[in-house]
């Protein structure tokens, strides 16, 4: 049988490594590195979901890996007063690995939901494990009960003067992009006082979580 003539397979297998090759430099960058959120990487840093019948620490583990949520408030619009009104809001409840389970917030005067909240502070949070990889890996649509996410519900006040430091390094340290924005849009650091917590992990219906049980958990 005739051999190849020397170096003849280099070609081919330039052919056959291009689309590869292609596919690899036009897809971005893995991590918050590549999506312009520091070094912050929920994906490469998920650990296991906690188990399931532990519902107070599967809270504290959607919360802590949340880079954002939609936030509920009560609409002081007039064509829609007094209806729901949700929007997504960038949050943290503190360092990678040092949650403190408060979600905190960088608000602006001129947001909608800022105006709702300061005639009604009452507020309904939902963060979902759809934002990271986990729910992709294992094959779970967001709506699925298995896509863990959880409800808090509270009021959403400003933090005062002790607690801004915190609520500062919390939100920067995860959204960088935070401390470029204007100052002339007045932006405050706020927090999510919760009252009530649901936990819907799997299927049956919502798990309750009281404040306390969801404080006195820790997540690493």
């Amino acid at each position: 049988m005739a051999q190849p003539a020397r170096g003849s397979a280099r070609p081919l297998l330039a052919a056959l490594l291009a689309p590869v090759l292609v596919a690899l430099l036009a897809a971005p960058a893995r991590g918050r590195g590549g999506r312009g959120h520091g070094d912050w990487d929920t994906d490469a840093l998920l650990p296991p979901l906690p188990p399931r019948e532990d519902a107070a620490r599967v809270a504290r583990f959607v919360t802590h890996f949340s880079d954002w949520g939609a936030l509920a408030t009560l609409s002081t619009q007039e064509r829609v007063r007094g209806l729901p009104f949700a929007d997504v809001l960038s949050l943290s409840d503190g360092l990678p690995g040092k949650g403190s389970g408060v979600p905190y917030f960088y608000l602006s005067p001129l947001q909608q939901l800022a105006g709702d909240l300061k005639e009604n502070p009452d507020a309904t949070l939902t963060m979902s494990l759809a934002q990271t990889d986990f729910c992709r890996k294992h094959g779970y649509d967001p709506q699925s009960p298995l896509c863990a996410h959880v409800i808090l519900a509270g009021t959403v006040t400003k933090v005062n003067e002790t607690e801004r430091d915190v609520a500062k390094q919390a939100l920067f340290t995860r959204h960088p992009e935070m401390a470029s924005w204007p100052s002339s849009h007045d932006w405050f650091f706020a927090k999510l006082n919760i009252t009530n917590i649901w936990v819907l992990d799997y299927f049956g219906g919502p798990k309750t979580v009281t404040p306390e049980e969801y404080y006195n958990v820790t997540v690493q």
